[in-house]
């Protein structure tokens, strides 16, 4: 096995047993045999799991997120100041901080009307039931059983060998009815181990479970937050539409009173018909975000119109939870999902270990037998049958099947280490990424405020340039395509601060240990 699966989890064995059977002496003489069968009795009074037990895969030495810190800019550029700050958990309800009460009763529908967090359910509770059914191998399996026979029989007497023979018959019935016990004391832990990997296994569903809670609601408030952003650039891009057609009028004016040409009448009406392709991809977007809202809340975008979410009504969280990369990979739920399908490879090493050890079974049954006969003479008896049993089954020769299976389980191991590693590097990645987004957001903004700022004074100072004779067209007409721009481009770097916003906090976990304790709180079991 390579370092990296030894480091993985594979770790020394779990109990003495463990070393093929071979490798101890097969008769212990003088006090080494009273010492081996002190052994054998302890195995048999308690048992023990063969093959590694599991430890969680060490938590990143990493302090941060990215090579250089990343830092917001200071406030006086932006209309919201945002800071980072260093947390070792996000509230479950993350999104009441937004303070929109559409948009906690939005959410509080989707958590109840999903489909996908129904599935989920039904798989976690399908994986509990199975951990539960696995559990039953730790008890005595008691079961009853009943039995009728009836037999004829003939009895031949001859009275002299000279005389004719005489033939009498009876029929014997027996009925037996009884209880009978079976026990696997599980004495190298095969039971234990395939229990502990159908515990890990629904544990993992359940981080499945909480993986979906924070989709969905991370979705949610993605989609309201897209909602009220494309209205509010909806809005802006009207705000302009409704300046080109006031543009429009007044050169008509003009052109009548022949003060202008009608190369100035065209123009103007361009830069109003250009103007107006804005719309249609913008109220596209906007049903497109409405319908996804209405999927996401279980119901039909026929059936169910979300509320009209406004950006200005949306509070942007100032306060930023960081979780140090030590603790967010407790927090995640596909990182912890991943470490639950690691755990659950790790006990499928021992399973396939177990098999190469000798499995001992016992039983017992208790039988109430009546045996009745009816012929020349009524007989019926009754017996009380005890029987005990104990039987045993050591593999000899699987011509390598049980080594291979054994070998096959710890590449297993290895590839599911490696998928856990590759799950937290791109959870990383994701946070690194949203962290640097929401850095460039702020200085977006900043220089999206500023250009709003200038394009609008621009425009003023063109128009009465314009009316008062001094200025021409053109000017007039840049001023309102550069002012068109700036009002699209802050109405969308601002809508896209409070989408990076919700990205952070479904990176950070979204309050998935809070999650976890609800919807992942199923079965686990580490080998009794």
């Amino acid at each position: 096995m390579s370092s990296r699966a030894k480091e993985g989890r594979v770790t020394p064995r779990a109990c003495p047993s463990d070393p093929p059977p071979r490798e101890r002496p097969l008769r212990p003489r003088g006090r080494g045999r009273r010492a081996a069968w002190g052994a054998v009795a302890g195995l048999l009074l308690t048992g023990c799991a063969v093959g590694p037990n599991f430890t969680r895969p060490p938590a990143p030495a990493a302090t941060g997120y990215t090579r250089e810190p990343v830092a917001l800019p200071p406030p006086g550029g932006t209309d919201i100041e945002q800071r980072f700050v260093i947390e070792t958990a996000v509230a479950r309800q993350w999104w009441e901080l937004f303070r929109s009460p559409q948009l906690n009763e939005t959410i509080a529908l989707a958590l109840t009307g999903s489909p996908t967090l129904a599935s989920a359910r039904a798989i976690l509770a399908q994986a509990e039931a199975v951990v539960a059914q696995a559990r039953g191998v730790y008890y005595p399996q008691v079961d009853v059983a009943g039995a009728a026979k009836s037999s004829s029989a003939r009895d031949t007497t001859d009275a002299s060998a000279r005389r004719a023979s005489t033939t009498t018959g009876s029929t014997i019935n027996v009925f037996s009815f009884g209880p009978f016990l079976t026990y696997d004391p599980d004495l190298f832990g095969h039971n234990r181990r395939f229990v502990e990997q159908q515990a890990a296994l629904a544990e993992n569903q359940g981080y499945q479970l909480a993986a979906a809670y924070l989709s969905l609601a991370a979705g949610a408030v993605t989609q309201a937050v897209t909602i009220a952003s494309t209205r509010a650039q909806i809005k802006a891009a009207e705000q302009v539409i409704a300046t080109d057609e006031h543009t429009l009028e007044l050169v008509r004016i003009e052109f009548e009173a022949g003060a202008v040409a009608m190369t100035d009448v065209l123009l103007a009406q361009s830069q109003l018909a250009r103007d107006r392709t804005l719309l249609p991809p913008l109220r596209q977007q906007l049903d497109v975000a409405r319908h996804a809202l209405s999927v996401l809340v279980g119901e039909a975008p026929a059936q169910w119109s979300p509320p009209d979410f406004d950006l200005e009504a949306l509070a942007l969280p100032a306060d930023l939870p960081v979780i140090l990369p030590s603790e967010l990979v407790h927090q995640r739920p596909d990182i912890l999902a991943a470490e639950a399908q690691l755990h659950a490879a790790n006990a499928a090493v021992g399973v396939a270990t177990a098999l190469l050890y000798p499995n001992v079974t016992l039983s017992a049954a208790w039988t109430v037998e009546r045996t009745v006969r009816q012929g020349a003479r009524l007989l019926d008896t009754t017996s009380f049958i005890t029987d005990l049993a104990g039987g045993l089954i050591a593999p000899l020769f699987h011509g390598g099947a049980l080594e291979a299976q054994r070998r096959a389980a710890v590449a297993a191991f290895a590839a599911q280490l490696a998928t856990y590693r590759q799950v937290v590097l791109l959870a990383f990645g994701q946070v690194a990424d949203t962290l640097r987004a929401l850095q460039n957001d702020a200085e977006l903004l900043r220089t999206e405020i500023a250009a709003l700022t200038t394009s609008e004074a621009s425009l003023k100072l063109a128009q009465d340039a314009y009316a008062a004779g001094r200025g021409s067209l053109i000017q007039v007409l840049d001023a309102e395509r550069l002012y068109g721009q700036a009002a699209l481009g802050y109405e969308k770097s601002k809508g896209q601060r409070y989408l990076d916003t919700v990205l952070l906090f479904q990176t950070m976990g979204g309050g998935g240990q809070d999650w976890l304790q609800s919807a992942a709180a199923g079965p686990r079991d580490t080998g009794r």
